[in-house]
């Protein structure tokens, strides 16, 4: 079995369980009831590790950092922070021109 390195790397049925670290006919049953993210191609399944990864941090994870970000929103210097990475993009936040 292939060892998995990069985060967003294809996994196979079998490597799906080895990440989770069940069966692979759990796996499986899980992807048919749809439960488990990932697509059925030409009759095989294939994951996305990070979508895996984000199936095990559950539904609540999201939820938890938008509280997180929504506690920052009283800071005056995200305005500074924000600029400076609009700038090293070199473009700006917002383009409202109604330039055609």
């Amino acid at each position: 079995m292939s060892q998995v390195i990069a985060n967003n790397e294809v996994l196979t049925l079998e490597e799906a369980a080895s990440f989770l670290r069940i069966t692979a006919e759990t796996t499986g049953a899980l992807a048919d009831r749809g439960s488990l993210p990932g697509r059925c191609v030409q009759g095989e399944w294939r994951f996305l590790r990070c979508a895996l990864e984000e199936w095990l941090r559950g539904p609540d994870h999201k939820r938890l950092l938008l509280d997180q970000a929504g506690a920052l929103r009283d800071d005056d210097s995200l305005a500074a922070v924000r600029d400076l990475i609009y700038a090293g993009r070199d473009r700006k936040e917002a383009d409202n021109s109604t330039e055609a």
